[in-house]
């Protein structure tokens, strides 16, 4: 490829890499429910891309009788159950895109609010080497929608996160990636999102490709100096 790569590509997990989020509803539903409480839908997409501990804080003002970490945790359980019971469930076009990505030799990383070993749970499901780095939720200070995730995945790949592409699924992911400096993509999943000057939205990931990003990158003015960041 003759043109400049993107100095990485920053992926989000759930909701934009694989389609989790029925099973975060569904055990945040369950766990409300056991408490005698309601969580509505609506309850559910109000802390789509939100920290966990966020998340759990509002399943607390809904009832739940536990504390923030064992909600986190009974949480992370149950949907690692399903992945387990149910397989991986992938974004269109997300695997693809990213098999691309890493074909062309281009460092990637997954910047997730999800802990760790679900993280590792689902990064080995893919066939490939598929990132570089995995920046989880349970190992930054601030949660998205603070910039901290996507600056922490820039600082520790050693680029500048004005030269890297993230790509995101929700509000809150977005508004953190915009705030870290990235050129941010936006793929409208369960919740809409609004358009802006600060963001691309791609309907899908299905038919994108690395040229994608190029063209994308240097609209932007964000792309490496080099041909092939690995190679």
């Amino acid at each position: 490829m003759t043109d400049a790569y993107p100095a990485a590509v920053l992926w989000d997990m759930d909701g934009t890499l694989v389609d989790t989020e029925p099973y975060w509803i569904r055990a945040e539903t369950e766990l409300v429910d056991s408490f005698g409480g309601t969580w509505t839908h609506e309850d559910a997409l109000g802390v789509i891309g939100a920290g966990l501990w966020t998340s759990a804080k509002a399943l607390q003002e809904h009832g739940v009788e536990l504390d923030a970490d064992e909600i986190v945790a009974t949480l992370t359980g149950r949907v690692r159950e399903q992945l387990t019971d149910f397989g991986v469930p992938w974004r269109p076009g997300a695997r693809e895109l990213l098999a691309e990505i890493r074909a062309a030799g281009i460092p990637a990383a997954l910047v997730t609010m999800s802990v760790r070993p679900m993280a590792e749970q689902i990064v080995a499901e893919i066939p490939f080497d598929a990132f570089d780095l995995l920046v989880t939720g349970d190992e930054v200070e601030n949660p998205k929608p603070h910039p901290d995730a996507y600056i922490t995945a820039a600082t520790k790949l050693g680029v500048d996160p004005a030269q890297t592409v993230a790509i995101e699924d929700s509000v809150s992911g977005l508004t953190s990636a915009i705030a870290a400096g990235t050129i941010a993509i936006g793929v409208p999943h369960i919740v809409p999102l609004p358009s802006g000057q600060d963001r691309t939205i791609w309907p899908t990931l299905v038919g994108r490709g690395v040229a994608d990003l190029v063209a994308l990158a240097r609209d932007r003015g964000g792309m490496t100096e080099t041909i092939g960041v690995n190679g």
